[in-house]
């Protein structure tokens, strides 16, 4: 019998009720022994009570952990410090696992397979424009360089946790308030050889809340994401990170030729555009621009965010 232990970190949303209850409905296979471990993260216990209502309607473990803090990275490492099992997945607290979601990610696993991802399917609201369900633009897959996954994210990932290398691992409390921790913690996990694979059977669904439905917040996301990718390449690469603003500002002049060559078919344009935004977060972050406060901020530090 194998342990696996899956983390949800909370701040402030009651919607993770949803969130547990997907998990403690999946079918667990045989060889896997399931608990589950919240942290809230808010500055006060305010998801206690519900959890520890969840924990007695169930036969399965259910831990709570309060870890104020603010930060998504020092919630995350509260997770990891309370994961004894070999195995450790992680999905956000606005998501709900499809059933059949946790035995995909158990049949992926391989001797060889340290890093399993899987798909984060978008649910729009009625009313959301036709572009953004066609492109399915708010929707979380990997991506590949060369054929090869080399980084990840939180929100849909089984981590083996074996080799004592990778459970070291923490993530960084300087990206635990702009964001980007997961894709730095990855991309770390990448150096050290770990191996990525992706089961698309394995499927979360995330809501699409209104105010995330309007084209600055997707391109306030991806030019945040762009900055995120440049303190990654700064930190792999820090003696030449200047080599990689031409290449950035080359792909951000393609991608604006290619918003007028699609200008009468929105979603392509569109789809270029925001593109456009995710290489001029990673100019802006390799000249030293800052990061917004996206976690945990206050109403002060969310209008100082914009870019």
């Amino acid at each position: 019998m194998t342990d696996l232990d899956i983390c949800i970190c909370t701040f402030r949303r009651p919607g993770v009720a949803d969130t547990i209850r997907s998990v403690l409905a999946q079918e667990v296979p045989d060889d896997l022994a399931l608990r589950v471990i919240v942290v809230d993260n808010d500055d006060e216990p305010t998801a206690r009570p519900l959890v520890v209502e969840m924990a007695r309607e169930t036969p399965l473990r259910l831990l709570y952990i309060h870890y104020p803090g603010r930060n998504i990275s020092v919630a995350r490492n509260a997770a990891l410090d309370a994961a004894t099992a070999r195995y450790t997945a992680f999905l956000d607290d606005d998501e709900v696992a499809r059933p059949g979601w946790l035995m995909a990610l158990a049949q992926a696993r391989t001797g060889e397979t340290e890093v399993i991802l899987g798909p984060v399917e978008p649910v729009y609201p009625a009313g959301s424009p036709t572009w953004m369900r066609d492109t399915v633009v708010h929707g979380t897959r990997p991506v590949r360089v060369g054929g090869a996954i080399r980084t990840g994210y939180t929100c849909n990932v089984l981590i083996d946790r074996a080799r004592p290398e990778i459970r070291a691992l923490r993530f960084d409390p300087e990206l635990g308030r702009s964001g980007g921790e997961d894709t730095d913690y990855f991309a770390r996990m990448a150096r050290l050889g770990a191996s990525f694979a992706y089961a698309p059977k394995a499927v979360v669904e995330e809501p699409v809340v209104p105010e995330r439905l309007s084209f600055s917040w997707l391109a306030q996301r991806r030019y945040r994401m762009g900055l995120t990718h440049a303190r990654v390449l700064l930190r792999c690469h820090a003696a030449r990170p200047w080599r990689a603003v031409p290449v950035a500002a080359a792909k951000m002049l393609a991608c604006a030729l290619m918003a007028v060559a699609f200008t009468a078919h929105r979603g392509r344009r569109n789809a270029a555009v925001l593109r456009g935004f995710l290489h001029a977060g990673v100019v802006a972050g390799l000249s030293g621009a800052a990061p917004p406060v996206l976690y945990g901020a206050t109403p002060h530090e969310r209008q100082g965010s914009t870019p």
